[in-house]
């Protein structure tokens, strides 16, 4: 190789290097001589309300207009522009406000689309304040690796337990799952289960979950995968009317949710359904399949839904006035918190470069919810097993309640998830 060549390539591999961290963005000193990189500039935001300070620009990628959950993530999205705007109105953070309106991008739940707008946006933010969706998110959990670059999901999968560039909050879908089956063992008696399920990170984390309840509780166990789309039920519904199961763990879509639980209602079906988080809509109620989900469906969550008496359910409401309640609010309201502790760990650290906000998400030993989660939720110093969050609550349909849903069972933790090691993600 020529000289010049082989001083080509050094530069190549010298660059490669820098943009680790910051996507070429070198380190340098910001506000208050705290040292930044990419996404954090001295200049106000866009939209500032105090032009003295700097801008955090944080990413969105979320499923805005196609995809089978944007009745959720529409809403997810919005309440995480009020929670920013509520983070700016109270003095923003370390002499910087929060820019999440700038780029925000749609995935139409795609994991191409999700990594093509995601390198669209990558050299330009400091972190993504939303990944929408399991297998979308672990397109770019390579990269997000590699540029340090942490990340808020929306999705519960418990692979997010054991990456430290995502910053997960409540329970996953494995130990919400188990949950629930231990939930139906012991206030239903039923024997048999089955799991109705998408494929993927999504689907698979919690028919994991529920196999090991099974298991544990001496239940007859069957596992049903299904794909998104109202013409693609067929099988599922076919299977649960065959095979007669006392509880159906069922984690897909709403409007898959509404198909499976309407169509084997009027096929005769009479156990029972506990749909997984974002198998909820409160549009379920205004469905043909309405009749079938009061008398059959009940609902799993991580969290308390929006109407609960809490300091940061309060300051949510507040920040969303006149909107339509839906707990896609409560969702992205909730997921917000652990960003906004690690950023101010970061700011104390002196250090807001994408490193510096890893190294912030590390020493994370306590995450103020305002409420919202249980105390000691939301730690990522230390092992999975022991930062992992167990409980999950139980809800039942109720045209009355302003998301469709009313509290049955408060923060549990079932037998099952209470002995469980969490060693690895649950599907694996």
């Amino acid at each position: 190789m020529s000289p010049s060549r082989l001083a080509a390539v050094f530069v190549a591999l010298l660059a490669l290097a820098s943009c680790r961290s910051g996507d070429g963005a070198q380190p340098n000193e910001g506000k208050g001589g705290i040292k930044v990189d990419a996404g954090v500039t001295s200049e106000a935001c866009p939209q500032a309300k105090d032009k003295s300070k700097g801008c955090i620009y944080l990413g969105t990628i979320s499923d805005l207009t196609e995809g089978p959950f944007k009745t959720l993530a529409v809403p997810i999205t919005d309440a995480q522009k009020a929670f920013w705007k509520r983070v700016n109105d109270q003095g923003g953070i370390g002499g910087y406000e929060i820019d999440v309106t700038t780029y925000v991008k749609d995935n139409k739940y795609n994991p191409q689309i999700h990594n093509q707008v995601y390198q669209e946006i990558k050299p330009k933010v400091l972190a993504l304040t939303q990944t929408l969706g399991s297998p979308t998110t672990a397109a770019i959990l390579p990269d997000l690796q590699n540029t340090s670059l942490v990340s808020v999901p929306a999705s519960w999968t418990s692979l997010w337990g054991h990456e430290e560039v995502v910053l997960e909050s409540g329970t996953n879908y494995c130990i919400e799952s188990m949950n629930s089956v231990d939930y139906a063992v012991d206030k239903m008696g039923v024997k048999s289960v089955m799991a109705v399920h998408l494929a993927g990170d999504y689907g698979d984390d919690a028919a994991a979950g529920t196999k090991r309840a099974a298991e544990k509780r001496g239940l007859k166990f069957t596992d049903v995968k299904t794909q998104t789309g109202q013409d693609n039920q067929g099988g599922a519904i076919d299977a649960i009317v065959s095979g007669k199961p006392d509880l159906v763990i069922l984690t897909t879509g709403p409007t898959d949710a509404a198909v499976i639980v309407g169509q084997t209602a009027a096929r005769g079906f009479t156990g029972r359904f506990i749909g997984t988080s974002p198998t909820w809509n409160p549009g379920l109620l205004k469905s043909p399949a309405a009749p079938a989900i009061k008398a059959l469906y009940m609902q799993s969550a991580p969290w308390k839904a929006w109407n609960t008496e809490s300091v940061g359910h309060t300051a949510m409401r507040a920040a969303l006035p006149g909107v339509t309640p839906n707990d896609g609010y409560t969702a992205g309201w909730v997921w917000a918190y652990p960003l906004k502790a690690a950023l101010q760990k970061a700011v104390d650290n002196k250090d807001l470069t994408r490193s510096g906000l890893l190294n912030a998400v590390r020493q994370l030993d306590s995450v103020d919810y305002e409420g919202m989660l249980p105390a000691g939720a939301g730690k990522q110093k230390g092992k999975p097993d022991e930062n992992v969050v167990r409980q999950s609550l139980i809800y039942r349909p109720d045209d009355g309640a302003p998301t469709g849903v009313t509290l049955v069972e408060d923060f549990f933790t079932g037998s099952t998830a209470k002995d469980f090691k969490f060693e690895k993600p649950c599907y694996q």
